[in-house]
C-alpha cells in the first residue's frame, strides 16, 4: 500500500498556493495551507493511515476556509456596486435649489452606487448648501429629505 510522506503534502501545498497566483478566487491557498499543515503533522506523527491523512487534510483545509471567511477577510466594503437598500440614510449637500415640482441635484463625499452626484427629488423645497439624507433610490433617480 501507497503511504504519502511528509514531503509529498508540503510539495503539493506548495502547488496548490502557487496554482492561487493563476485563479483569481483567493480559495485554493487554503487548500495549499491545509496540506503544508499535513506535512507538518507527518513530521511529528509519521504513521498516520492514508484515509486519516486526507480527512486531516480536508478538515484543516475547511478549518482555514472558515476562519478565512469568518475573521480575517478585509471587511472595506464601500457603498459603490452595493444594492439601494444600503445606501438610505446617506447624508449629502445638495447642490441646486429643489422644489417638489423641480428636480435637483446632490452631491455626496463619496461615491454612492458608482456616482458622487446624483439627480434628485424630494416633496419639500430644499435650498442649495443644505445637507439632505437619501430616502429612497428610484431608477436613476433618488428622493431625499432634509438631513437632522
Amino acid at each position: 500500500m501507497f503511504f504519502l510522506e511528509w514531503w509529498h503534502w508540503i510539495v503539493l501545498g506548495l502547488i496548490l498556493m502557487i496554482a492561487e497566483l493563476a485563479l483569481p478566487a483567493f480559495f485554493v491557498v487554503w487548500f495549499g495551507l491545509g496540506a503544508v499543515g499535513l506535512g507538518i503533522i507527518l513530521l511529528v506523527v509519521p504513521d498516520l493511515a492514508p484515509w486519516l491523512q486526507i480527512l486531516l487534510w480536508a478538515g484543516l483545509s475547511a478549518a482555514l476556509v472558515g476562519i478565512w471567511f469568518r475573521y480575517l477577510r478585509p471587511r472595506t466594503v464601500s457603498a459603490v456596486g452595493t444594492s439601494a437598500a444600503h445606501v438610505a440614510g446617506e447624508v449629502g449637500v445638495l447642490a441646486t435649489d429643489l422644489t417638489p415640482e423641480t428636480r435637483g441635484q446632490v452631491r455626496f463625499q463619496k461615491p454612492i452606487l458608482g456616482a458622487d452626484a446624483w439627480e434628485c427629488y424630494a416633496d419639500t423645497a430644499i435650498r442649495a448648501g443644505e445637507r439632505v439624507r437619501i430616502v429612497v433610490v428610484e431608477g436613476s433617480y433618488i428622493k431625499v429629505e432634509r438631513a437632522r
